[in-house]
């Protein structure tokens, strides 16, 4: 796979992940339009992520036993059409529906992640899906300032239809690059769902991985969902709320460092460090209303721990079962959305009742529980190693990593042996 199908995954996948965020920096813009008030501005954020949850889980497998191209051109273009109607919707009723189709169709970038891990050869895996990571990382910190600015100039819906525009195009340019596989026939849609759930029962790696992004993006949403309440109460514009997205840039320098310390085999030192970081960041977080540069300093913190965790956990859920990509990582993504959507939802009820200092409470509770939870597994007592007939290397203890395609690494927390 060539450095500019790699660099087109990245743009394509950054772009449909920033649709499910553009609508943080506008939620003052749209309570006021459709009439919604304060205390349920976060249903907006919650029933984007609900739909991005039900996408991860009904959709996101299918690419395992279906042609992907075809499935991520039809998923893309299906996507514009949502955001036309978001751009268009007359009522809060339209903008919910529309925002609930944006998150289901918005899968199509974990689809994206787990075809760029099986286009690369197993010694790159971690590079490039933390290259095309990157490029999420990237549409997220860059919705909320692009979203911002289109809405100073133009309104909030032409944030919407100027998107929609944008992933009619990339549909045209994945449909020519991507290539074509041919799948066998597919064990039936109910089975498949099913065996989704069975691997993460078999899999204690995938369980712990899909506890850690719950808890890490609950502190994610925390943040991002409700930081532009206090801020356009000190008077900012949509323009510069979301330009405080940018100073989280440095999250994107994460992801590809962290998919070449997974292929190093420092996942665990990875996750260590950037829970640590993720706790820590909290504590200038709760200086925002005495300074903005303390908000800029923690952004920059959380957003670079939490990308760290991110790319590392997908390399290693996706060496774990190579064989099951599209559904490992799309299980591993329904814990990331329920935690976004708690997160959000949670958020923005706390602030409008106990203000900012109870928002970054809850954040930094999340953090930490992540946190205990890593911390557990590493305390947890070793396992005698005992030998497995053929074909039972598809178990994986908590955190071991496809060694066959790299050097021996340290054991992570809670690996066997």
């Amino acid at each position: 796979m060539g450095p500019r199908v790699v660099a087109l995954l990245a743009v394509a996948c950054g772009s449909a992940v920033a649709n499910v965020y553009f609508a943080q920096p506008l939620l003052p813009a749209l309570g006021r339009d459709l009439g919604i008030g304060s205390g349920a501005l976060g249903a907006v954020v919650t029933v984007t992520q609900v739909g991005y949850g039900l996408g991860l889980f009904l959709l996101v497998p299918l690419g395992d036993v279906a042609d992907r191209r075809r499935l991520v051109v039809g998923q893309t273009l299906a996507l514009a059409a949502a955001l036309a109607v978001v751009g268009v919707a007359p009522s809060a009723a339209v903008l919910l529906a529309g925002v609930a189709a944006v998150g289901l169709l918005a899968v199509v970038a974990q689809t994206l992640v787990a075809f760029a891990a099986a286009l690369a050869v197993p010694s790159r895996r971690g590079r490039v899906v933390g290259l095309v990571t990157g490029g999420i990382v990237t549409g997220i910190l860059l919705a909320r300032a692009v979203a911002g600015a289109l809405a100073d100039l133009a309104g909030w819906r032409a944030v919407y239809l100027a998107s929609a525009a944008v992933t009619g195009v990339l549909a045209l340019a994945l449909h020519r690059a991507l290539p074509s596989r041919d799948f066998a026939p597919s064990p039936g849609y109910g089975r498949l769902l099913r065996s989704t759930v069975a691997l993460f029962a078999r899999e204690p790696v995938l369980r712990l991985r899909g506890v850690l992004a719950l808890l890490v993006f609950a502190a994610f949403s925390t943040l991002w969902s409700c930081v532009a309440l206090p801020l356009s109460a000190r008077g900012l514009s949509p323009a510069a709320i979301g330009a405080f997205g940018l100073a989280g840039a440095a999250g994107a320098l994460a992801a590809p460092l962290a998919g070449r310390l997974g292929d190093r085999g420092r996942a665990a030192w990875t996750t260590s460090a950037g829970l640590v970081l993720l706790t820590v960041s909290w504590l200038p977080l709760a200086f925002t209303g005495a300074s903005l540069w303390a908000l800029a300093v923690g952004v920059v913190v959380l957003d670079f721990a939490v990308q760290a965790v991110h790319v590392t956990s997908q390399s290693v859920i996706y060496a774990a079962r190579p064989d099951a990509g599209s559904r490992v990582i799309g299980g591993y993504m329904v814990f990331y959305s329920a935690g976004s959507a708690s997160g959000a939802l949670a958020a923005t009820a706390l602030y409008a009742a106990a203000g900012w200092g109870a928002v970054c409470a809850l954040g930094a509770g999340f953090s930490a529980a992540a946190l205990a939870v890593w911390a557990a597994t590493a305390c947890a007592p070793r396992r005698p190693s005992t030998a497995r007939p053929a074909g039972a290397a598809r178990r994986t203890p908590p955190d071991a990593s496809a060694a066959a395609t790299r050097p021996p690494a340290p054991p992570a927390p809670g690996r066997a042996g």
